[in-house]
């Protein structure tokens, strides 16, 4: 079974066409469709409603206030009961003539597949110029190469998602995730329409705030369950120049007879090797706190693609 996620959030105007819209895309599968009402202060939980009371494939659920998108998409997943999760954005930009498109890239054996606005219909300068600059940092900084990470639009298989709980902005990330655990992540080119009802909700404030979620994500990746790793090299690299500069006092001092108490050496190497000190010990007790995290969540230490073993037969004689 497919499920549709879609986060809304005043887009009563976009309810009608974007259902006939679905409907029409997915006459040949079982689907769900999950609209998340991520705290509407317009029409748009009647709207939804409305449908619900002439097909039973789709649902509501209804948020006690405005999360934000990527509260609402776990919400979406946490409900969502199909085995390929596709979400998508509520006002029409996303075209659900790509949803087939992504569900057979799907079955040829990838577990995520990134939706690639490849024509994007949208306001050059505060909005696609941004996102070319923020794709291209985030690819970086990941080392996972996607032309698009913010399109809604993609597929998921259900067991990666099951591995991911969302906070902040993280939402755009999923497929980074994915990948860091050895999932194949692809993408296709999809189709983007120009909102044509209701606002935006997006805006270039978002973009530090995207950043940032990504500097998060990466050491929760390298250094989450080793943080002594982290700490422990700055830790080093303190004592190191705290070496360094107690050899420099004593050449000073030897061969150049310059007095300790004529520089500002000797508390440069105490202010190094103090903070040096500090890190191991802060590394230390991260990586209690990591462990005590891991046993509390029981998170494994391996995730599991396939097991493949012989099953014997007995013939009776």
């Amino acid at each position: 079974m497919i499920s549709i996620v879609i986060p809304i959030y005043n887009e009563e105007a976009n309810i009608d066409k974007l259902t006939e819209s679905i409907l029409a895309a997915l006459s040949d599968v079982k689907y769900e469709v999950l609209f998340i009402n991520d705290g509407s202060t317009d029409n748009s939980e009647k709207e939804i409603e409305e449908k619900i009371k002439v097909n039973s494939h789709i649902k509501l659920i209804n948020l006690r206030r405005n999360y934000g998108q990527t509260a609402a998409m776990q919400a979406g997943f946490d409900h969502s009961k199909g085995e390929i999760i596709v979400p998508m954005d509520g006002d029409l930009q996303n075209d659900p003539k790509d949803i087939p498109i992504l569900i057979d890239k799907i079955n040829e054996g990838y577990d995520v597949v990134s939706g690639w606005r490849k024509t994007r219909l949208d306001k050059k300068y505060t909005r696609i110029l941004p996102s070319k600059i923020a794709n291209i940092l985030i690819s970086k900084i990941s080392g996972v190469h996607l032309h698009d990470y913010g399109c809604t639009l993609k597929a998921y298989r259900k067991e990666i998602l099951d591995e991911i709980k969302l906070y902040g902005e993280m939402h755009r990330f999923i497929p980074i995730y994915a990948s860091w655990e050895g999932a194949k992540v692809t993408e296709v080119a999809v189709h983007h329409h120009p909102r044509m009802a209701g606002e935006t909700k997006y805006g270039l404030s978002r973009i530090p705030r995207v950043i940032l979620d990504l500097l998060v994500i990466r050491f929760f990746d390298k250094s989450l369950d080793r943080p002594i790793h982290l700490f422990g090299q700055f830790g080093l690299l303190m004592f190191v120049i705290a070496f360094l500069l107690s050899i420099l006092a004593i050449f000073l001092k030897v061969f150049m007879n310059i007095s300790f108490i004529l520089t500002p050496l000797p508390l440069l190497v105490v202010f190094f090797a103090m903070s040096g000190l500090l890190c191991i010990f802060i590394g230390l007790v991260a990586e209690i706190q990591s462990r005590i995290y891991f046993e509390a969540i029981d998170r494994p230490a391996y995730l599991v693609r396939k097991e493949l073993k012989k099953i014997s037969s007995y013939v009776d004689k």
